[in-house]
């Protein structure tokens, strides 16, 4: 028998948003990083967090049924998975995005209906006010913590990316929109032959600097302060584009592959990254939300399946293209000259 239609599914997504911020205000309050240490008693976690007794029980039970805490009787724990992610003392901490997502997604978001009828960002843009980069990079402290809530979200791919990518030719790399620099570190770590360069704007080189120093990599990582709509990028063996080129319109993207094309040697390679959407544009839902983001946040940025990114390569000069998975909804497009 054909079971029964059921709005089960319908209700759960529509309502997903209590969910999604029940997890986000526990990020802000600092649940995670407050029961790295070990589980607490309902008294003291309550305590702790300076939560109101009406509140208390039904927001740390809630956090239980979601499954982001244990609790034992009376006493709460992290799970591995946000005692490994969401504690902040910890450099696998992603809990920086989640707060980007919290203070300035989940505002944003409630007007996609507007954004959806008038292809207009949603942000500070609407108002007359600067873009996102430029509220980002105008503060040091908010620009570090972008910075290392980048680095939280990408370390996974970016160590595919240091262990699967075809290294053994190459001698030198340029990371564009280098962030913290976590994609270099990552390569640098991997593959010990390798130096490369990161290359962002000028604000960034002192968070470059300390996390490439952190590591014990600045004998083979350096920064170039530069603006790649000013300036052609710096020459490598291989370009690579984590998270960049979704940011901009389609001109945009384009002359951004262009100019990767201009800084490689005959051979060289392009490596873009972000979550591509599938070329049906049916199963990568990540990449798909994503993309409604970039109309929230830019005035023309979207995401793209691998197709696309492979047709803008060839339409650059690249010889032979070719899409490879990495991790989560992420995949790296990578063009060869």
């Amino acid at each position: 028998m054909t079971p029964p239609l059921s709005p089960d599914s319908i209700l759960q997504t529509g309502l997903a948003f209590w969910a999604s911020k029940t997890l986000l205000s526990a990020v802000e309050l600092g649940v995670f990083s407050q029961l790295a240490d070990g589980p607490l008693a309902f008294e003291a976690l309550q305590t702790r967090l300076g939560l109101h007794p009406r509140s208390a029980r039904d927001f740390l039970d809630a956090l239980v049924a979601l499954g982001f805490l244990r609790r034992t009787d009376r006493t709460y724990a992290n799970t591995p998975e946000t005692d490994l992610f969401l504690d902040r003392a910890k450099a696998t901490y992603v809990g920086g995005l989640l707060e980007m997502a919290n203070h300035r997604l989940y505002p944003s978001w409630g007007q996609l209906s507007e954004a959806l009828r008038s292809g207009e960002p949603q942000n500070e843009l609407k108002t007359g006010g600067p873009g996102l980069f430029e509220v980002l990079y105008a503060d040091p402290q908010g620009l570090e913590e972008f910075l290392a809530a980048m680095s939280g979200i990408s370390r996974g791919a970016n160590q595919t990316i240091a262990r699967t990518f075809p290294w053994q030719q190459v001698r030198t790399f340029v990371d564009v929109g280098t962030a913290q620099g976590d994609l270099a570190v990552q390569i640098a770590l991997a593959q010990p032959h390798l130096s490369g360069i990161g290359f962002d704007l000028a604000p960034v080189e002192p968070i470059f600097a300390s996390y490439v120093e952190r590591h014990g990599l600045a004998e083979r990582l350096h920064f170039a302060a530069g603006d790649f709509f000013q300036q052609p990028l710096p020459a490598a063996d291989v370009v690579l584009m984590g998270h960049i080129l979704h940011d901009w319109d389609l001109p945009t993207k384009r002359m951004l592959i262009g100019k990767a094309f201009e800084a490689l040697p005959t051979g060289g390679a392009l490596v873009v990254y972000e979550a591509i959407i599938d070329d049906d544009r049916s199963k990568n839902a990540f990449g798909l939300l994503m993309s409604l983001n970039m109309l929230i946040e830019t005035p023309g940025g979207f995401d793209y399946t691998g197709a696309d990114c492979m047709g803008w390569m060839r339409e650059a000069g690249f010889s032979s293209t070719r899409v490879e998975p990495l991790v989560g909804p992420d995949a790296m497009v990578i063009g060869v000259k």
